[in-house]
C-alpha cells in the first residue's frame, strides 16, 4: 500500500509525463451498502480511474444533484456512520493502488474532531480531503491539521471566484484546484461550461500546478475536451447512476468508456 503524502499530485504528474491526464471518479460512500461500494471503488481503479473520491453522506449535501442526494440518503438510512469511511479507504487501498481523496462537507469533520478525523483517515490510507464548503480564510482548524498530517486538501474555485480568491486557493491547496464548470449543483450535462476554460487560465495564471475540472462530466468526448486544457477531469453522477441502475458491472463498463477519453 503507497503511503506517499502527495500520492495524487504524484499520480497526475505521472499521467502527465503519459500524456494522457487523470481521470477521477466519484462515488458516495456506503451506497448502496458499504461492501458493495468498496467493490464499486476498486472497480473504478481497475477500469481506468487513476484518482478516487469518495463522498462522505450527509444530511445537508448543498452542492450536489439529486442522482448524488438520492445515493447519499440510501446510504445514510442504510446507517451508514463517519467511521465507516475509514473502512472503505482501508479497503480500496488493500486492493488497489490509487490515491483516495475524501469528499466531505465541513460539519462532519468539526463533529468529529478535525485532528481525529485526519489521523483516521491517514492511517487508512487515504490521501487528504475535498471541502466544498469551507474556503482557505475559514479553514484555520484544516490547514494546521494537513499540515501536521502532511494529508491533501482540495480546494473548489468557481467561475465566480474573485483574482484574489483564486490566489488564496491556489496557495491554500494540496494536490489539486477543484475547477467547478459550472454554477450550481453537480449532475451530468450535455455540454461543459466553456467557462472552465477560462477558469482554468484563471488558476494558472495564479501558478497552480495541477488543476482538476469537475461537475457536468459524463461522457468521453467530455473527458478528452477537459484534458486538453486541465490536468484531471472529475466524474460523479454519470458513475453514481451507472451503479445505481448497472450494478457493479455496468459501473465497470462506463468507467471504461469514459477512460477511452484520455487518448484522443
Amino acid at each position: 500500500m503507497t503511503t506517499t503524502t502527495h500520492s495524487v499530485a504524484a499520480t497526475i504528474e505521472a499521467t502527465r509525463r503519459a500524456g494522457t491526464g487523470a481521470l477521477v471518479g466519484y462515488l458516495p460512500v456506503g451506497f448502496p451498502d458499504l461492501a458493495t461500494s468498496v467493490d464499486a471503488a476498486v472497480a473504478l481503479v481497475e477500469s481506468g480511474v487513476d484518482v478516487l473520491e469518495l463522498g462522505l453522506p450527509y444530511s445537508d449535501p448543498v452542492m450536489d444533484g439529486l442522482v448524488i442526494q438520492k445515493a447519499t440518503q440510501t446510504a445514510l438510512e442504510a446507517g451508514f456512520r463517519i467511521r465507516d469511511v475509514f473502512t472503505a479507504v482501508e479497503a480500496i487501498r488493500s486492493r488497489v493502488d490509487a490515491p483516495v481523496l475524501v469528499m466531505t462537507y465541513w460539519n462532519p469533520v468539526m463533529q468529529y474532531g478535525a485532528d481525529r478525523f485526519a489521523d483516521a483517515l491517514m492511517n487508512a490510507g487515504g490521501a487528504g480531503l475535498i471541502t466544498p464548503d469551507i474556503t482557505p480564510d475559514s479553514a484555520a482548524d484544516w490547514l494546521a491539521t494537513s499540515e501536521r498530517t502532511g494529508l491533501d486538501r482540495v480546494f473548489l474555485a468557481a467561475p465566480s471566484s474573485t483574482d484574489a480568491r483564486i490566489v488564496t486557493t491556489v496557495a491554500a491547496s494540496r494536490g489539486f484546484v477543484y475547477a467547478v464548470s459550472t454554477m450550481g449543483i453537480t449532475g451530468a450535462r450535455h455540454d461543459v461550461d466553456a467557462a472552465a476554460r477560462t477558469l482554468v487560465s484563471r488558476l494558472r495564471a495564479a501558478e497552480s500546478e495541477n488543476v482538476c475540472v469537475g461537475i457536468g462530466i459524463s461522457t468521453a468526448d467530455q473527458v478528452a475536451e477537459v484534458l486538453a486544457y486541465a490536468d484531471g477531469a472529475i466524474v460523479g453522477s454519470a458513475l453514481v447512476t451507472a451503479l445505481a441502475e448497472h450494478g457493479v458491472s455496468g459501473l465497470a463498463r462506463t468507467a471504461a468508456a469514459l477512460a477511452q477519453g484520455r487518448s484522443r
